[in-house]
């Protein structure tokens, strides 16, 4: 099963894991590397999650674009 999602946010010992359909799933923490953070894009592979690094970096770019746009004087 291919999971792929933005982390929201942590509750506890638990990830919360928006997916693509805009739902979130729990997920427990001791799968995922000890660096992840909300807003992380990340994905599964053989039973842990992994941070796809590139597609965050994207993602940051995106709102920060939007930010300013948003904030433009």
């Amino acid at each position: 099963m291919d999971i792929k999602g933005i982390v929201d946010r942590f509750e506890g010992e638990l990830v919360v894991v928006e997916l693509a359909d805009g739902s979130t799933t729990d997920y427990p923490k001791i799968l995922f590397p000890n660096t992840v953070s909300p807003g992380d894009s990340v994905y599964m592979t053989n039973g842990k999650f992994e941070i796809n690094k590139n597609k965050t970096k994207q993602l940051k770019k995106e709102i920060d674009n939007l930010m300013d746009e948003l904030f433009e004087k």
